[in-house]
């Protein structure tokens, strides 16, 4: 299981400003090129958005589900990627005095992904982590920025 952290100098109205704009994930998810909604009203329970990855050459579509929303605290997401199988992803949102403390908590469940889950890809979905956290907060920052915001650094 890979868990990792990230301090967000917003509020978690923010945060939340961000994961609930489905175009936004090709932003700040790595890997992925764009990002539109397929069914249901984003981030509601059960409604999907539609994803492309770019592995070098190779080209693949893939949706992410949510699967439990309790704002403002959890987000969980379950992405399907064909072959590579299906991943638990789970972000914890902590209000942390006036920023945001997002712990994301990513494991494989279902075919290839799942049968190869080991330390090795633990550590890979680190590295993964600590860039897909840093655009969050990046992306968090731009928009916060051009709403006017004043908190920040």
């Amino acid at each position: 299981m890979a868990i990792r952290h990230q301090l967000i100098h917003h509020p978690p109205s923010a945060l939340w400003a961000v994961l609930e704009q489905p175009h936004q994930y090709a932003q700040w998810v790595v890997g992925t090129s764009d990002s539109r909604p397929l069914e249901g009203l984003w981030p509601e329970v059960g409604s999907s958005i539609a994803y492309t990855v770019r592995l070098g050459p190779l080209e693949l579509e893939g949706r992410t589900t949510v699967r439990r929303l309790e704002r403002p605290q959890a987000l969980e997401l379950e992405a399907y990627s064909g072959s590579l199988g299906t991943a638990r992803i789970a972000f914890d949102i902590r209000p942390w005095g006036e920023k945001t403390l997002v712990l994301l908590n990513e494991h494989p469940l279902q075919g290839l992904g799942g049968t190869l889950h080991n330390v090795a890809l633990d550590a890979l979905l680190q590295i993964r982590h600590r860039a897909m956290l840093g655009r969050l907060a990046a992306v968090v920052d731009a928009q916060a920025a051009g709403e006017g915001s004043t908190t920040g650094g």
